[in-house]
C-alpha cells in the first residue's frame, strides 16, 4: 500500500513514519508513506496557498491551483483521494477495515476555513471526519487514519498484537486485560484468567466485553447483529447489573 499526505506541514509527520507499528510497515515495506508540502506547488513567489473567501466572512481559505497540482502530482489510476473535513463521514472502525483494502490513498489534510469547495466536488473521492469538534487542521486527523489503517495490513502485526480482538474490531468494545503481578495492592487478577481452562476464559472475556459495551457503548450493541449466545450472556450481564 501508498499513502500520500498532502499538508502546509509535512514535517509534522517525518517522525511518525518511523515510529512503532507504522514504522515498522515501512520497514518491511508493507506500506510507502510520502507526507507531500502543498506549498511546493503555489505559483505564487511567496508561495502563499490562501486567499479571502468570495462573499465575505472570517478567516482564509485554501486556493485550488495548489492542491490541484498536489493531487495531480501521485494520483494514479485506482489511487482514492480522502479529504479529511468536519463535514465529512464520522470514522469508524468498519471504514479503517474498507480503506486497508485499498492500494493508494492520497489523504489531504486541510487548514485555515477549508479548502476550495471545487476541489471536494471534482477532485476529492471521500471526505471523513473523526469526530464533532474544532481541530486547527486535517494533519491531526491524517494521523488518525494512518494509524488505523497500516496496523489492518496484513503481515504489520505479529500473531500477539493482533488486532482481532481489539476495541472495535468486531463491533465491541475489548475485555479487561491483566498481566503480572497477580496481586497489585491487594486487588487480585480474576481466577478464570488463571485457570487454564480456555472455553471459560473465553467466556469471561465475551461477558466482560458485552459488559463493557453495554455500560460504555451501548449504540454498539444496538447496531451489532448478535449471536445466540451474545443475546444469552448479554441477558446474564444485565440480570447481574440489576441485582448490584
Amino acid at each position: 500500500m501508498k499513502i500520500d499526505i498532502l499538508t502546509l506541514f509535512p514535517e509534522i509527520f517525518h517522525s511518525i513514519f518511523n515510529w512503532s507499528i507504522i514504522g515498522r510497515a515501512v520497514e518491511k515495506e508493507l506500506v510507502k508513506l510520502n507526507s507531500i508540502d502543498i506549498r511546493d506547488f503555489s505559483k505564487d513567489k511567496h508561495k502563499r496557498v490562501d486567499d479571502y473567501p468570495f462573499g465575505g466572512g472570517p478567516g482564509m481559505v485554501m486556493k485550488p491551483e495548489p492542491i490541484y497540482e498536489a493531487i495531480k502530482s501521485v494520483k494514479k489510476d485506482g489511487s482514492k483521494v480522502i479529504y479529511l473535513s468536519p463535514k465529512g463521514k464520522v470514522y469508524n472502525q468498519e471504514m479503517a477495515n474498507e480503506l486497508a483494502r485499498e492500494k493508494h490513498l492520497i489523504l489531504l489534510s486541510g487548514h485555515y476555513e477549508g479548502i476550495d469547495n471545487r476541489i471536494v466536488e471534482n477532485y476529492v473521492d471521500e471526505e471523513i471526519s473523526i469526530g464533532d469538534y474544532v481541530l486547527t487542521g486535517g494533519e491531526i486527523p491524517a494521523l488518525v487514519l494512518l494509524d488505523s489503517i497500516v496496523r489492518l495490513i496484513p503481515g504489520v502485526l505479529s500473531s500477539k498484537e493482533s488486532f482481532m480482538e481489539e476495541s472495535h474490531y468486531n463491533g465491541l468494545l475489548e475485555y479487561p486485560q491483566y498481566t503480572r503481578p497477580r496481586n497489585f495492592k491487594g486487588d487480585n487478577v480474576p481466577e478464570v484468567l488463571l485457570s487454564g481452562n480456555h472455553k471459560e476464559i473465553e467466556k469471561w472475556r465475551l461477558y466482560e466485553s458485552l459488559k463493557m459495551t453495554y455500560l460504555n457503548r451501548v449504540d454498539l450493541i444496538k447496531k451489532r447483529n448478535l449471536t445466540n449466545e451474545e443475546r444469552a450472556i448479554l441477558k446474564e450481564v444485565c440480570r447481574d447489573l440489576k441485582n448490584k
